[in-house]
């Protein structure tokens, strides 16, 4: 922790450091890597607001292996000790509507087709409403939607498309602004988690 004191005023900054290693290939033939977000930024213990990632404009080097905040505002990374995630440790929400979209490039073979299944839902923190997480697999678009009441409800789709080159950009957002349901200043949106590409055999 470091201290200044400027004019009177105490400032503290808490600066955590964690190594980032490698993505490997994942089992199970998934082509998308860290697709649960496992791997991510730091998070305190006693730190229940999540982390907000920021958008490549403003960070190159993405706290999120694997991923690419490719928006104007950032995405924020939800852990299961404070919020709901459909499963393993971590999440992604979607907090700004279309201004804040999150991608990853994979590898694909032209023409052949594949699988592209992912969960999305609320992580109980009193975001409500209609909810539609928008995915781009290439140039094709897929819409994920469901009725929040802010109580962790997930819903998993399955779609197929056929790749057009050797690499594939998946994006996703969501389609509408959500605020919490007591905190109208507050924003906050769907949960992204579990993507996942498979080929079709």
């Amino acid at each position: 922790m470091v201290e200044t004191l400027t004019l009177g005023l105490s400032r503290q900054y808490v600066v955590a450091i964690k190594e980032m290693l490698p993505l490997g290939y994942n089992r199970g033939g998934n082509l998308v890597k860290n697709g649960g977000f496992e791997i991510g930024p730091h998070v305190f213990a006693n730190y229940s607001t999540g982390i907000l990632i920021p958008a490549r404009i403003q960070d190159l080097i993405s706290p999120l292996p694997g991923w690419i905040v490719e928006s104007l505002k950032p995405v924020k990374y939800i852990d299961n000790r404070h919020f709901k995630v459909p499963s393993g440790l971590a999440a992604v929400e979607l907090v700004a509507g279309r201004e804040s979209a999150i991608a990853q490039i994979i590898r694909t073979d032209a023409g052949k087709a594949y699988i592209l299944s992912f969960t999305v839902g609320d992580a109980q923190n009193g975001c409500h409403g209609s909810m539609t997480v928008e995915a781009f697999a290439g140039k094709e678009p897929f819409k994920l939607s469901f009725v929040s009441e802010g109580k962790g409800v997930f819903k998993t789709g399955h779609f197929r498309f056929v790749a057009d080159s050797d690499r594939t950009r998946l994006t996703f957002y969501s389609a509408f602004y959500h605020t919490k349901l007591h905190d109208f200043g507050h924003l906050c949106g769907p949960v992204l988690d579990s993507v996942v590409v498979l080929p079709t055999h």
